[in-house]
C-alpha cells in the first residue's frame, strides 16, 4: 500500500507542477506540439515513400522480345538462360498468339485489324516478361538479358525507373534523418524549459530537502512532469494526424497525381502513428525533465 500512496502522491504533486507553472508548462506543450506535427508529417512522408518504392520495385518487368524465326527448343534454350542470371525473381513466356488475343479483346479495333492475320503474317513478337529482385541493379539484368541469341529488343522504362527510384530513396533517408533530429531538438528544447521551471521552485526544492526527501523523490515528480507535457502536447499532433490523412486519402481517391502513386490506407496506418506519436512525446517529455534535474539540480 506504501508504494502506491508514493506514486499517487508523485503523480499528484506532478500534475500541481504542472498547473502551478502553467506559462513555462503550455511553452513546453507548443514546443511539442510544433514538433510533433513536423514530426508527423515526416512520418507519413516517410511511410509512403517507402510504400510507393515497393509498388514501383512490384510493378516494374523486364520486356524480351524475341525473333519470330525462333523454334520451340530455342525459346527453351532462352528460358534456362534468363533463369540462370542473378537477380532475377520470376519470368514468364508469353507468345505472340496470346498477346494478338489479349489485344483483340481489348479493343474492338484490333479486333477488326487482327481477326484474318495467319501465325505467319502476324508481326507481333513473343516475349518474356521479367521481375527482378533488387530494383537498383534491374539494368545489369537487362544487359545481360540483351546479350541473349533470339532476344531482339529489352525494355523495362530504362532510365525513368532508376532516377525515380533514386529519388524515393533520398526522400525516405531525409525524412528518417528530419525525424530523429527535430525528436533531438525537442528533447534539449524541452530540457531548458524545464530548466527554467526547475530554477523557479529552488525554494520549493529546498524545503523537500530539508524535509528529508531523497534525491528520487525530488527527481520523480519532475519526470512525471515531463510525461504528462509530452502527452498533452502529442493529443494535437495525434488529431491533426487521424483526420488530416483520411481527409487527404478520402479526396485524392488513395493516389498523388496518378494511380501508380498509392497512399498507404488510413487504417490502421494512421492509429499507429498516432501511437508513435503519443509514445515520441511522452519519451521526450520524460527525457527533457530528467537531463534538466540531472544537469541543474544539485542534489
Amino acid at each position: 500500500m506504501k508504494i502506491f500512496r508514493i506514486i499517487s502522491r508523485n503523480i499528484r504533486d506532478a500534475f500541481k507542477g504542472v498547473f502551478r507553472n502553467f506559462s513555462l508548462s503550455l511553452a513546453s506543450i507548443s514546443c511539442i506540439t510544433i514538433t510533433l506535427i513536423v514530426v508527423a508529417v515526416s512520418i507519413v512522408l516517410s511511410y509512403n515513400v517507402e510504400n510507393f518504392t515497393k509498388l514501383v520495385e512490384k510493378d516494374v518487368t523486364i520486356v524480351a522480345f524475341l525473333n519470330n524465326d525462333l523454334k520451340e527448343e530455342n525459346i527453351e534454350d532462352i528460358k534456362n538462360q534468363i533463369s540462370s542470371i542473378d537477380n532475377v525473381e520470376k519470368y514468364e513466356f508469353i507468345s505472340k498468339q496470346d498477346i494478338t488475343k489479349d489485344m483483340m479483346e481489348s479493343s474492338d479495333i484490333f479486333a477488326s485489324i487482327m481477326k484474318d492475320w495467319s501465325d505467319a503474317e502476324n508481326p507481333i513478337q513473343s516475349t518474356f516478361q521479367v521481375k527482378v529482385e533488387d530494383i537498383k541493379h534491374i539494368d545489369k539484368v537487362a544487359k545481360k538479358i540483351k546479350k541473349i541469341e533470339g532476344v531482339t529488343l529489352v525494355k523495362y522504362g530504362e532510365g525513368m525507373v532508376e532516377q525515380l527510384v533514386s529519388v524515393f530513396d533520398i526522400v525516405h533517408k531525409v525524412c528518417i534523418i528530419s525525424v530523429i533530429a527535430l525528436i533531438l531538438v525537442t528533447a534539449f528544447l524541452i530540457s531548458n524549459t524545464i530548466k527554467i521551471t526547475i530554477n523557479s521552485r529552488q525554494r520549493e526544492i529546498s524545503i523537500m530537502r530539508l524535509i528529508g526527501a531523497s534525491n528520487l523523490n525530488i527527481r520523480i515528480p519532475f519526470i512525471i512532469e515531463g510525461l504528462i507535457l509530452g502527452a498533452l502536447g502529442s493529443i494535437i499532433p495525434i488529431i491533426l494526424t487521424i483526420y488530416g490523412y483520411e481527409a487527404l486519402y478520402s479526396n485524392f481517391n488513395g493516389q498523388l497525381f496518378s494511380p501508380f502513386i498509392k497512399l498507404l490506407n488510413p487504417t490502421p496506418f494512421v492509429y499507429t502513428i498516432s501511437l508513435a506519436l503519443l509514445g515520441i512525446g511522452v519519451l521526450v517529455g520524460m527525457f527533457g525533465s530528467w537531463r534538466a534535474v540531472r544537469k541543474h539540480l544539485k542534489i
